[in-house]
C-alpha cells in the first residue's frame, strides 16, 4: 500500500510544475504591493529571489501562478502579512557590532548617571529595538543595562522590542537557541543572564527570566504604523534595516525615529548606513551613532540617506 507521505513524495515535482515562472509584470505587480506595505525596495534583479520566497507559499495555497498570489494579497490582509514574513531577512546575532554596546557602557551609562546623581534625568530608562528580528538585539540591550542599572541601582529599564515579521517575532518570544550560539555572548553576561538547557534540551540555552521581564515585543511595520503612546526613548536601535528602502521611505522613517527620540537620547543605525542629516535634532557622534539635541527642532526637517556600502 503506497503511505500519503509516498503520494505526496510522487506528486511534489508535478505539483511545482502547475506553478507558473514569475512574469515580469507579476514581478512587477508584486514589486509595487511589497514597496507599499513595508517600504522594502526590490531591485529587478531581485525577480528570482521574490520567486523562490514565495513559491512555497503559492504550494501551500495550491495557487498556479503569481499572479494568483498577488489576487489573493490585495483582498487579504492576514495574506500580505505573510508576504512580508516571507520575504523579509532576520539575519542577526547576539552583541552585533559590539562597538554599539561598548559607546553604551563607556559613555551613555556613565552620562545618564552622571545626570541622575544631579537630578537632570529620571532614572527610568525606555529604549526602542526597531527591527528587532528574532530577539538577539533587544536581549544584548538588557543584558548590558542590566548588569550596569539593574534592580540594585534602582533603575527602571522597559524595552520595545518590534519587527514586521509575525515569524520572527514569535522565535524572539521563545528566547530559545542552539548552545553554539553562546559564543557571540561575551562571558560575564553569558553567565548570568542565561540559562542552559539540560538532559534532553542540554544543546539549548535560554533567556534567564531577568532579562526576559524587561523586554516587550510588538509586530510594527515601521513604513506605516505609529506607535501608540507619545513617550520618547533615551535609545533607539534601527540597524540593517533602512537599507533595504528607497530615498523617500528611508527619510520618513528616519524623521519618524527622530520624533521619538529624547533629548540627549541616542540613534544607532548599521554599519553600511550612514545619514547625512541636515536635520538641527540629531548629531553625528560616531559613525552610525547620532545624538538628538536639546534644542528645538526645526519646523521642516530635511533628510537625506547614504548607503556607505562598498564605500572604501
Amino acid at each position: 500500500m503506497i503511505s500519503d507521505e509516498d503520494m505526496r513524495r510522487r506528486d511534489a515535482p508535478h505539483a511545482e510544475q502547475r506553478i507558473r515562472a514569475l512574469t515580469k509584470s507579476e514581478f512587477a505587480l508584486l514589486q509595487a504591493e511589497i514597496y507599499r506595505q513595508s517600504g522594502i525596495c526590490l531591485p529587478n534583479g531581485k525577480k528570482a529571489l521574490l520567486a523562490g520566497r514565495l513559491r512555497k507559499r503559492l504550494r501551500a495555497l495550491n495557487l498556479r501562478s503569481f499572479g494568483d498570489y498577488y489576487r489573493l494579497t490585495k483582498r487579504d490582509e492576514a495574506e500580505r502579512r505573510t508576504m512580508l514574513d516571507c520575504i523579509s531577512t532576520n539575519e542577526t546575532r547576539f552583541f552585533r557590532e559590539p562597538r554599539h554596546f561598548e559607546f553604551i557602557e563607556r559613555r551613555v551609562i556613565p552620562e545618564w548617571i552622571a545626570a541622575a546623581e544631579r537630578r537632570l534625568r529620571s532614572k527610568r530608562l525606555r529604549v526602542w529595538s526597531a527591527a528587532c528580528s528574532t530577539g538577539e538585539e533587544p536581549y544584548s540591550i538588557a543584558m548590558v543595562l542590566l548588569k550596569h542599572l539593574g534592580a540594585s541601582h534602582d533603575w527602571s529599564i522597559e524595552i520595545l522590542a518590534t519587527d514586521i515579521s509575525t515569524r520572527a517575532l514569535e522565535k524572539a518570544r521563545q528566547g530559545l537557541w542552539h548552545i553554539e550560539r553562546a559564543s557571540e555572548i561575551p562571558l560575564e553576561y553569558l553567565q548570568e543572564y542565561m540559562l542552559r538547557g539540560t538532559g534532553l534540551r542540554a544543546d539549548t540555552m535560554k533567556v534567564g527570566l531577568e532579562a526576559r521581564a524587561v523586554v516587550r515585543f510588538e509586530r510594527f511595520n515601521l513604513h506605516r504604523d505609529v506607535l501608540r503612546d507619545g513617550e520618547r526613548f533615551d535609545l533607539i536601535f534601527c540597524r540593517n534595516v533602512l537599507m533595504y528602502f528607497d530615498a523617500p521611505a528611508r527619510a520618513a522613517t528616519v524623521e519618524r525615529l527622530s520624533d521619538r527620540l529624547a533629548a540627549g537620547g541616542y540613534l544607532f543605525v548599521g554599519h553600511s548606513e550612514s545619514l547625512l542629516c541636515r536635520d538641527e535634532r540629531l548629531n553625528c557622534v560616531k559613525p552610525t551613532i547620532f545624538a538628538r539635541a536639546d534644542r528645538r527642532a526645526p519646523a521642516t526637517p530635511r533628510w537625506s540617506m547614504l548607503d556607505t556600502a562598498g564605500i572604501a
